[in-house]
């Protein structure tokens, strides 16, 4: 069986946050959007200001299409006990361009390893939850240089693949289109227009 070609990802369109209570212990969660490494250890710093009084805000971020870099921080509580956990919820959530932050202010009363996990997971799935998510499509570029007796060819063979124009300009012996396309579609549009040996294909 051919594995399915995959050119979308969910992500978080608008934040999230949810308060949970457990012994005293008061857990406050974030759920937020990040484009990338620095935006999240940017919302994190910016909830560590706001909340410099908690004990600890530990927290978790996914990155790339398909999640491939991670990263989560204990902040002082028991190794795997935080982090952990939340970074697990970003991946039951499967969103990816995305960070998960909590906050939490201890009620003197102690929860051990496994209900100190299990609060935390139960937070930051909270703020997953009332977060708003959004599907979006991965998309790349093909240049292609067509003579002119060869535009129309070449714009009719872009529409049947669904590829959108993202430009267009005109030289005295043709045209340069860029096409914007899923991903999953441009090596079939390289192949249509490979066709007519007269145009010629840059991906940008």
């Amino acid at each position: 069986m051919v594995a399915k070609y995959v050119d979308t990802f969910r992500t978080i369109a608008a934040p999230g946050e949810a308060v949970y209570t457990e012994k005293r212990s008061k857990f406050l969660a974030f759920a937020s959007h990040a484009s990338d490494a620095a935006e999240a250890l940017d919302y994190i710093a910016t909830l560590r200001k706001a909340y410099h009084d908690a004990r600890h805000v530990c927290w978790a971020y996914t990155l790339g299409p398909s999640a491939e870099e991670t990263r989560s921080n204990d902040d002082g509580e028991p190794s795997g006990s935080a982090g952990k956990p939340i970074l697990g919820q970003l991946r039951s959530a499967d969103v990816t361009y995305a960070v998960v932050a909590v906050v939490r202010y201890f009620g003197g009363v102690k929860l051990g390893t496994g209900g100190l996990a299990a609060a935390y997971k139960t937070a930051a799935a909270a703020a997953l939850a009332n977060a708003q998510i959004t599907e979006q499509t991965i998309l790349a570029q093909l240049q292609v240089f067509a003579p002119f007796a060869d535009t129309d060819y070449c714009l009719r063979s872009a529409r049947k693949v669904e590829a959108q124009i993202k430009s267009q300009t005109y030289t005295p012996d043709g045209s340069h289109i860029v096409f914007a396309i899923r991903e999953s579609k441009l090596q079939t549009l390289r192949q249509i227009l490979s066709q007519r040996h007269t145009l010629q294909l840059d991906k940008l």
